[in-house]
């Protein structure tokens, strides 16, 4: 079980977050993803080519909030600050949401190995702001 502190206390007990992120207008943009909090940091998976992680790369500030796999908020919201991790990072990241959601995670693997995304994923830590 992953370790929590003060920090995103908010998703404390969910099993999706609504993430935030800003395009260079200002616009947000509201997407639902698996996360998993470690000691106060968020960790969470993602494609390279994906719109939100085309928009962190540019504005590192995102807001994160309870939801449903629809993403209907369930909770209020907290300010992070997110970034790229990889090597050692990314491969610790995976661990921990592998454990999080088991049965769902291996089948989410093995239909990116099927469809050959596997080898386009990036891994996100988000700090608090």
């Amino acid at each position: 079980m992953a370790v929590t502190s003060k920090a995103f206390t908010n998703l404390d007990g969910h099993q999706y977050m609504s993430l935030t992120t800003f395009r260079k207008t200002g616009e947000a943009v509201v997407t639902p993803v698996w996360f998993i909090n470690e000691g106060g940091k968020l960790y969470m998976l993602t494609l390279n080519d994906a719109g939100k992680l085309k928009r962190i790369r540019n504005n590192g500030a995102v807001t994160v909030a309870p939801c449903t796999v629809r993403g209907d908020l369930l909770g209020g919201a907290a300010d992070g600050t997110a970034r790229v991790i990889s090597g050692d990072d990314a491969k610790h990241a995976n661990k921990l949401l592998s454990g999080k959601y088991g049965l769902f995670k291996r089948g989410f693997d093995l239909m990116q190995r099927l469809t050959g995304k596997f080898n386009n994923r990036a891994y996100l830590e988000i700090t608090p702001r």
